[in-house]
């Protein structure tokens, strides 16, 4: 076999590994079903949407418990609730293998998890304790429980390294925070969340309107509320005064989701989004936008940035913005400028009154365009520069 033909092998291996890891998200639902004495903590993972949101992340650890000490925190007759937020202090938000347990820089490390990520967790509570013990074990405690360490290491199920690792631990973690009594989403009042936090005229105008009907009754369901603020809202008022009384329910209906979009989810599909406005032919829909850490909702009208987050316990999530969204469909959708004739293209030709000007010349992306395409560059994403790759290493393999 000719020398560059065997050199290319390490490199179409390495290519076909990025393609296969690339497509393989992980998935919790299916690495607890390879071992039924997780199937009672792999049913409830996946009943309080646990297991979606382990999903979602890129670095989690997850400590699973047998279905003997699942019977253990059952036979306390929580809440589905209040048991989504003790299963999510079970849930660590950084990558722990059974290797780094064993190699905890002073012997000890706190780490936060779920509980506390969702902002459900008071304090520090939703922090938990990993401590390096005598004789090779590994023992676990929420942080607000006296320092007791409630359970022990005892094997790693499964390992992605820095993407999810599963470690089955002894016993539940107790935390009085995380077992208080939870009211269930369609229990909570939205409109008061949003009062509470810088939305009170957004939550008032639900109210006055009857909006704020159609809103709760799609909590259950999974639901995503983009409140203007105060402010905003303020500034918006004689617009708003000025329409029809169906037209402000379409207003404000079209600021929610009737699906549970967390951050990461926004981020990762953007796009065109239905709205609780939406029906049939009148549209109300907006794309959804990032740059980076920005995310924002074009309307074809306006343009608004998500500046922060109310409440995110899911099926409910509540954004604030920094505009009304004003759909196409209620108000004139902005035009772009009218574009000026082009210049001759001619380089040697130049009017005998044309004024002077020493600002250089700028290029016409048309041009670059042409230009690339006449080098043969145009079209070429990652994807399709590693597939040509690939398929170059194939071919010179064949000869």
């Amino acid at each position: 076999m000719p020398p560059a033909t065997t050199a290319l092998f390490p490199s179409l291996a390495l290519f076909l590994l990025l393609l296969s890891s690339t497509s393989n998200a992980h998935n919790i639902t299916r690495i607890l079903a390879k071992h039924p004495e997780f199937s009672t903590f792999n049913h409830y993972l996946t009943v309080t949407h646990l297991a979606a949101e382990i999903n979602r992340r890129e670095t989690i650890t997850v400590l699973a418990l047998n279905n003997a000490a699942m019977s253990s925190l059952l036979s306390k007759q929580l809440p589905l609730y209040t048991l989504k937020n003790v299963l999510s202090l079970h849930v660590l938000v950084d990558y722990f293998g059974s290797k780094k347990l064993h190699q905890i820089t002073n012997g000890t490390a706190l780490t936060s998890t779920m509980f506390q990520a969702t902002g459900a967790a008071p304090g520090s509570s939703g922090y938990i304790n990993i401590t390096d013990l005598k004789g090779g074990k590994v023992g676990f405690g929420a942080e607000n429980n006296d320092g007791k360490l409630d359970a022990v290491y005892v094997k790693a199920v499964a390992e992605l390294p820095y993407n999810i690792s599963v470690l089955q631990i002894s016993q539940p973690l107790n935390s009085a925070e995380a077992e208080a009594p939870t009211a269930a989403p369609s229990q909570l009042n939205l409109t008061a969340i949003m009062s509470k936090q810088g939305c009170k005229s957004f939550a008032d105008l639900l109210i006055s309107s009857g909006a704020d009907a159609t809103f709760n009754q799609n909590i259950d369901g999974g639901l995503t509320v983009f409140c203007p603020t105060d402010p905003v809202i303020k500034d918006f008022m004689p617009k708003y005064k000025n329409l029809t009384a169906s037209k402000k329910v379409s207003l404000l209906l079209y600021h929610g989701i009737p699906v549970y979009q967390s951050m990461q989810m926004l981020k990762t599909n953007n796009g065109i989004m239905n709205t609780l406005a939406t029906d049939g032919a009148n549209k109300y829909d907006f794309t959804i936008q990032n740059d980076g850490e920005v995310v924002t909702l074009e309307t074809k009208v306006i343009t608004a940035k998500i500046t922060g987050t109310l409440k995110d316990e899911e099926p409910l999530i509540v954004y604030k913005i920094n505009k009304v969204l004003m759909p196409r469909e209620l108000f004139k959708p902005v035009e772009a400028p009218a574009e000026s004739p082009k210049p001759s293209k001619s380089k040697h030709k130049v009017a005998a009154d044309a004024p002077e000007s020493d600002a250089p010349a700028e290029s016409d992306p048309a041009d670059d365009q042409t230009a690339d395409n006449e080098n043969g560059v145009a079209g070429l994403d990652g994807r399709g520069l590693m597939m040509v790759l690939v398929s170059l290493c194939i071919g010179v393999l064949l000869l």
